[in-house]
């Protein structure tokens, strides 16, 4: 079979792509159009992002198509050790456990952390927004992409001028590796990214010799480091700003914009919102299971690994669908229908699960939640757009909108005030 990602139904409606593979005889599939072994399954999924041992992480960074061969020698250049993504036991133990201790992994440190500076930026852009009232934005550059951006530059402690090229970057690598870009365009990713990596040791280089005092996360890590290469080196803290700089904010941005596009496009789910804040949390986690950020992510067999009727030849690459898994009717119930009120809205797998879940999760919660209630509380007449249609960026992995176009209004028709008091 092909999965197409590239094109047609997957770019509009990728669960009904989802439904499909889910309701078919086969537990497994393979995709001859990618190369890859497709993973649907709640349970299959789950067990495979938990057994680091049969599913390696080695080959998860490494683009879904065979590179030019002069993008592949720009990108060759690139001697980012593994770390976190795509680092193996006993070296993604020893960095995890670095992680732990320098970034904040639980909702209590994060708000504690964190809280403030999210609560600042939000406050900024919701501010921005208000002062265009009357007008059409797109929330996707104005507000979901924005956000979380500001925060993780402001976490590492980038300079703001170079935050446009942290962008352009970013967007580069999730291109170059879930994309289809073409051979000149591969060149010209690699060549961005090889850029990326560079800016990112310097960022290091310029902590050590400032004395990695501050309150950033790099100069924590160097502090944690002490001096110590078997701890960690200082290519392994120039490794986790690479990372972060990329998965701190474009995961988060989709959550963001994806929570806004199910809440402005059933009205009453709005309006459910504003006057009740308090359900913010639980729709963001429904959010997450319906359709998340990340709906694909590579592993790479280290073995044979039988799956219902089908066997994966060892060394093969399989897309863990979380998006599929996340709409499994046997994990469940009415998989399709976006409900927060249900009992085990938590169990998706949207920030994977076993020893590489998502160490920035309570961190996306925070930042979704504060965004989704100052926005219900400084623009409750918010609304999309009427020719507004749902289309996301082509891509195997990465589920991003295209745009978000939505009225700013600051005060709610006087009809919903009616229709909501009826």
């Amino acid at each position: 079979m092909e999965l197409r990602p590239f094109s047609g139904t997957y770019l509009t409606d990728p669960a009904a792509i989802w439904r499909d593979l889910l309701d078919g005889p086969e537990r497994v599939h393979h995709a001859e159009d990618l190369g890859l072994w497709l993973i649907t399954k709640h349970a299959d999924v789950r067990n495979a992002l938990g057994d680091a041992e049969a599913f390696s992480n080695a080959l998860t960074l490494m683009p879904i198509y065979d590179m030019c061969p002069e993008a592949l020698s720009i990108v060759m250049e690139i001697d980012a050790p593994p770390t976190t993504a795509a680092a193996d036991a006993p070296t993604h133990t020893r960095t995890r456990r670095a992680l732990r201790a320098t970034f904040p992994n639980t909702g209590a440190r994060v708000s504690e952390q964190y809280g403030e500076i999210v609560r600042r930026r939000v406050d900024e852009l919701v501010s921005r927004l208000v002062a265009r009232r009357g007008t059409v934005v797109d929330l996707v550059p104005d507000f979901a992409a924005e956000l979380p951006l500001l925060v993780i530059v402001d976490l590492l402690g980038v300079p703001p001028e170079d935050v446009p090229s942290i962008k352009s970057w970013s967007d580069g690598q999730i291109a170059l590796i879930w994309g289809q870009p073409d051979p000149e365009e591969q060149v010209r990713l690699a060549r961005g990214l090889l850029d990326f990596w560079r800016y990112c040791q310097k960022l290091v280089t310029l902590r050590v010799q400032e004395g990695n005092d501050g309150d950033d996360f790099i100069s924590k890590a160097l502090r944690y480091r002490a001096g110590d290469d078997e701890i960690l080196t200082e290519n392994e803290v120039a490794s986790f700003a690479f990372n972060l700089l990329v998965a701190g904010h474009e995961t988060t941005s989709g959550l963001i914009a994806h929570s806004l596009d199910n809440a402005l496009a059933v009205p009453t789910r709005w309006e459910r919102l504003v006057d009740n804040p308090a359900g913010v949390p639980a729709f963001i986690e429904e959010t997450l299971r319906f359709g998340p950020a990340i709906d694909g992510w590579l592993r790479v067999t280290t073995r044979d690994v039988a799956i219902g009727g089908s066997t994966i030849p060892a060394g093969s690459r399989c897309l863990l669908l979380l998006g599929a898994a996340n709409r499994d009717a046997a994990t469940f119930a009415h998989p399709d229908v976006f409900d927060p009120h249900r009992p085990d809205v938590r169990d998706h797998l949207s920030f994977g699960y076993g020893p590489h879940f998502c160490i920035g999760a309570a961190l996306a919660r925070l930042e979704a939640q504060v965004a989704l209630t100052s926005l219900t509380s400084a623009i409750p007449g918010l609304r999309l757009s009427p020719d507004y249609v749902s289309a996301y960026v082509p891509n195997a992995g990465f589920r991003a909108h295209r745009a978000l176009p939505a009225f700013v209004e600051t005060m709610v028709a006087m009809d919903d005030r009616t229709s909501r008091a009826a």
